[in-house]
């Protein structure tokens, strides 16, 4: 099946607004738990450089059967709805295989 990988970075102007960038975040959270109970194969997480600092982004993997059920999926995902990150959704191709 194939896999697509959301890259996302906090729009700065959020950075500085914790309360609600933490909301949001929750509400992700939750999201993506939701998700999982409903057999859908994905994985999100925040990106940390060397020092174990955030800031770098976040990556969500799912296991979907196309790209548009990816972007229905994702378009749902509380971090867009609420126009918090700027993104980009693409699938990743395996070449090893």
């Amino acid at each position: 099946m194939p896999i697509f990988i959301k890259t996302e970075l906090i729009k700065n102007e959020y950075l500085i607004q914790k309360d609600f960038k933490n909301k949001i975040i929750n509400e992700h959270i939750k999201w993506i738990k939701n998700l999982k109970k409903k057999g859908i194969n994905i994985k999100s997480g925040f990106l940390v450089d060397e020092l174990k600092l955030a800031g770098a982004g976040g990556l969500l993997i799912i296991e979907i059967d196309t790209y548009q059920d990816a972007l229905k999926i994702i378009k749902t995902d509380p971090m867009i709805k609420n126009n918090l990150v700027k993104w980009k959704l693409n699938e990743w191709i395996d070449i090893t295989e």
